[in-house]
């Protein structure tokens, strides 16, 4: 079964050990709205609510979009593909790092990529 925009935000939460108050308290966004996007009630929000929300729960922003149902650059989804693959993971140095630091490259590197889709 594919997984749904709603049921994705959910499970990230959860495994975040956050409550719908917390997510409204980080990103400006309703308990209420967060609800309904975690209901399916709402299955396409703005690209402005994605982005909060993968900030908040330090996700790809395009695994976002595309749930969502917005097109995602071809790029995008190459990039993510190569960090995923074994080659990068077995020749990268990450196993040695921390849970946080990893989530840290995660960002610095979606920060680089986000510049260079902008140019």
């Amino acid at each position: 079964m594919r997984k749904t925009l709603g049921s994705y935000l959910k499970q990230v939460r959860k495994d975040k050990n956050l409550t719908l108050r917390a997510v409204e308290e980080k990103t400006e966004v309703s308990n209420a709205y967060l609800s309904q996007l975690e209901t399916g009630k709402i299955n396409n929000p703005s690209p402005v609510v994605l982005h909060k929300l993968a900030d908040c729960y330090k996700i790809p922003y395009e695994r976002l979009m595309e749930l969502a149902g917005y097109p995602v650059p071809e790029t995008a989804t190459m990039e993510k593909e190569k960090l995923q693959s074994p080659a990068f993971r077995s020749s990268s140095g990450f196993d040695d790092l921390t849970k946080e630091e990893k989530e840290r490259v995660m960002e610095f590197i979606q920060f680089l990529r986000s510049r260079r889709l902008k140019k």
